[in-house]
């Protein structure tokens, strides 16, 4: 079919290697176009080479295309894809010492020791918004699917902004429930649930594994099991001693990073000591060194060693997987095709899906996907002190960071930093601002604020 699919960031080779495999794996999308865009241009050439190998060792007709200018890509789409970092990973590990030498820790610290801290989202911001103007000059009618974090930031930005846009959220964090009904012996076929909340916060709400209610499952599964698989397990896990006990304390699962380092390890309470992050198998310091870092490197490591080896089979290395675990492609076949699907994305509050959280939010919830576009489900209300979590942690610094991005207005960013957990004082908060704002990199957002800056 004449599907256009462009990918912007396709340098990222774990993931443009998912997507393909994905799409090959889906009938529907037979004869479409994926376009691979990157500004660097080794990293897309080995992304395009081993890409076009996995199509060809399953016999798929899917035509892959490359090029590192982002209007070609884009030119005839139907739907874009952003996977794009622009700050790059040595930024984020030296902002992230910056703030260690500062008293800052890892463990509820959403915008300033995670993925998603404030010098990174600026960039974030930019880029996201150029992207979806360029759509509009060249594809207008295409849709824009944000991956790239910080998504929970990001689609509250463009969609308050453009409220007409076909843009949606993606992440593959629902996942989590997954691993929770595989942990008391159920296979995904036999898993049925909702889960709400917003982006790095969603918590499952309803619960069932072959009819049986999953929540007495879990129950007797935490009673029996829990002890002995605490002991098995590593760190940050996803069934760890952590999720369980906040599933205790509040009633509903917290799903995938909502707890976990990839969502800022949240709550705080957790990670206010080394001893206290031992007692609950929490590390996520060594998690993002090891696991996020480490792991991604290996991986790359693996792939040019597979490109420059075509006597391995990119099939055997990535096998396919069926159902996927990435949304993407499930969502693009479900639009382009009319197949009605309900999938996981990011979208506005504005039908308030998601109650007690502001219309004009991002909230991650279960939506009804197909020809006509993306509809979102009303949810299960979320009991009220989940939700007054996430008005505190999640929708007031977003909001905060938000109206200083676009203000550019310094005060205001320091009054988002000074609502981290870890700041103990303006002085501490001033301090990590101005350093971050004075490295080289970050030229062009100390301008952004120069003028509300106070002089020097």
């Amino acid at each position: 079919m004449g599907v256009k699919i462009s990918v912007i960031g396709a340098g990222s080779a774990v993931f443009s290697l998912s997507l393909i495999r994905d799409i090959c794996s889906a009938k529907n999308l037979s004869g479409c176009t994926v376009s691979f865009m990157d500004i660097d241009e080794k990293r897309l050439n080995d992304a395009y080479a081993l890409c076009c190998r996995y199509a060809k060792e399953m016999k798929s007709n899917i035509v892959i295309e490359k090029t590192m200018d982002r209007i070609e890509c884009i030119t005839g789409a139907d739907f874009v894809i952003n996977t794009a970092l622009h700050v790059n990973y040595e930024m984020w590990r030296r902002g992230w010492k910056i703030a260690q030498d500062k008293g800052y820790r890892y463990g509820g610290s959403m915008h300033i020791m995670h993925d998603e801290a404030f010098w990174i989202n600026y960039y974030q911001f930019g880029l996201m918004e150029s992207i979806y103007l360029d759509i509009q000059k060249v594809c207008p009618d295409a849709w824009y699917l944000v991956v790239a974090n910080p998504v929970l930031a990001g689609i509250t930005y463009l969609k308050r902004k453009y409220p007409d846009s076909k843009i949606v959220g993606l992440c593959h964090g629902y996942n989590g429930v997954f691993a929770v009904a595989g942990e008391m012996g159920y296979e995904r076929e036999q898993v049925q649930f909702e889960l709400s909340g917003v982006n790095h916060m969603v918590w499952m709400n309803h619960f069932t594994c072959d009819g049986k209610d999953g929540f007495k499952l879990l129950d007797e599964w935490i009673e029996k099991d829990a002890p002995a698989h605490f002991e098995e397990i590593g760190y940050c896990s996803w069934t760890g001693p952590k999720p369980v006990d906040l599933y205790q304390r509040f009633g509903v699962f917290p799903i995938g990073d909502t707890g976990n380092p990839g969502g800022g390890a949240w709550g705080y309470w957790y990670h206010t000591d080394d001893e206290i992050q031992k007692r609950w198998k929490e590390d996520p310091e060594r998690w993002f060194k090891e696991v996020y870092f480490e792991g991604n490197e290996n991986m790359i490591a693996q792939i040019s060693k597979a490109v420059a080896d075509e006597n391995i089979c990119v099939t055997e290395m990535f096998p396919p997987v069926y159902p996927p675990h990435e949304p993407m492609v499930p969502l693009i076949e479900s639009i382009a095709c009319d197949i009605p699907r309900v999938i996981i994305t990011n979208i506005l509050n504005d039908g308030e899906f998601v109650q007690g959280v502001p219309k004009d939010f991002e909230v991650e919830i279960p939506t009804l996907v197909s020809g006509n576009g993306i509809q979102g489900i009303r949810c299960k209300k979320l009991p009220q002190p989940i939700i007054a979590h996430i008005l505190r942690d999640r929708v007031a610094p977003v909001l905060v960071e938000l109206e200083a991005y676009e203000k550019g207005d310094y005060e205001m960013l320091l009054d988002m930093i000074m609502m981290d957990p870890w700041t103990r004082s303006e002085k501490q908060a001033r301090e990590l601002l101005d350093e971050i704002l004075s490295q080289p990199e970050l030229s062009e957002m100390k301008e952004h604020y120069q003028k509300r800056m106070p002089e020097e």
